[in-house]
């Protein structure tokens, strides 16, 4: 493993600057990690834990592509689920209004027509369901219920907006798929198979209301004073729409080290290069390769690819393909050169007003691109 040196003082001075409290950055090229540092403490409280290689993140929405989509890839390459079956024959509650006839592949794409994001957190208590209170069927049902109602802001097919409501559906459509919820086909299938641990849904945290430090013995980094649950969220999901779901949720909900991203990332590099894997070659690059429509889009199936200018800084190939969280992650892959940066921070902490972040990413992924690749 290479000595951090530059990249080490340029986490170190973003946790002086205030970019975050803390962070872990892992960068692997060729196969091999070859950087791994972690700079800060877990929370804005000076007396607090340092920052360990081994601090637990919220990943937000990087549970997108390392759940969601993965899961999708795997139902497609067993037969049981079609990239062009419409949403409303997986799921059936949405028969009979416009978001019925977007297929599995334009909610990937985010084309869709979806609106981006709605408080269905809110809505709920209208259904008559009580946060925390309901049983995982019944919240999925109401939240169903909400976006089939919830009116398209374009035609199908016709624009690109980013939707959070997209992947919700997404990942309804794996557990209906399945036979299973979300996070235990996610373990059996990926997870377990991939030794990525911990990498896990706290389902337990967002069933209760009391406080959670997650589960016993992991060191876990706080996010947000969350005004609606009355404390500092530490070991439950951030994202209000996946805590209502119960911690699971297609959209967000994962926790995760830099180490366990790497474990999934890895699996789609190696197919990606043909080499063994639990993902399939072919499907992989179709997953992992910008789609023509809509033309101003950057969006793969379920993965982002690098535009100007990019979190992934400027050297970054084309091919490359990656996604962010809200909470301060990220995780960029460049297949021609098998490089791998997975960042994990909790810039959200204490307040999600801080976006220094935006300005930090394609700095620090330029460094690494710098002494991983270009060195």
């Amino acid at each position: 493993m290479k000595a951090p040196g530059a990249i080490h003082a340029a986490m170190e001075q973003a946790v002086r600057d205030g970019v975050f409290p803390g962070g872990v950055l892992a960068g692997r090229c060729g196969g091999e990690i070859q950087i791994l540092v972690s700079a800060g403490r877990l929370s804005s409280d000076s007396a607090d834990d340092v920052v360990q290689p081994t601090t637990i993140y919220d990943l937000a929405s990087l549970t997108k592509p390392l759940v969601t989509v993965t899961s999708v890839l795997l139902l497609v390459q067993a037969g049981t689920l079609e990239l062009d079956a419409v949403i409303g024959d997986v799921l059936i509650e949405l028969q009979g209004t416009p978001i019925a006839s977007a297929s599995v592949r334009d909610l990937l794409r985010h084309r869709s027509g979806l609106p981006g994001w709605r408080p269905l957190y809110d809505q709920l208590d209208a259904e008559g369901v009580a946060w925390g209170h309901a049983e995982p069927g019944v919240v999925r049902q109401a939240i169903l219920r909400l976006i089939r109602d919830e009116p398209l802001v374009s035609h199908i097919g016709e624009q690109s907006l980013y939707s959070d409501l997209g992947f919700i559906l997404l990942g309804c459509a794996v557990e209906r798929t399945s036979g299973l919820l979300l996070d235990e086909y996610f373990q059996q299938t990926v997870a377990q198979p991939l030794g990525a641990q911990p990498l896990f849904f706290n389902r337990a945290a967002a069933a209760t209301a009391q406080p959670s430090t997650g589960p016993a013995g992991l060191l876990i980094a706080p996010t947000e004073w969350d005004e609606r649950r009355a404390r500092m969220l530490k070991g439950e999901v951030h994202d209000e729409n996946a805590a209502a779901m119960g911690g699971v949720a297609g959209h967000a909900g994962l926790f995760g080290t830099a180490g366990s991203v790497l474990a999934v990332s890895g699996a789609w590099l190696a197919a990606y290069h043909g080499d063994r894997s639990i993902l399939d070659r072919q499907l992989v690059h179709e997953f992992t390769s910008k789609q023509s429509q809509p033309a101003q889009s950057s969006w793969a199936l379920g993965w982002d690819t690098p535009t100007a200018p990019s979190s992934s800084g400027t050297h970054f190939s084309s091919e490359s393909f990656g996604h962010l969280g809200f909470t301060g992650t990220s995780l960029w892959i460049d297949p021609t050169q098998k490089l791998e940066v997975v960042l994990l921070t909790n810039r959200v902490h204490p307040s999600r007003t801080n976006e220094s972040i935006r300005a930090f990413r394609p700095v620090i992924h330029d460094l690494v691109y710098r002494e991983l690749v270009r060195a």
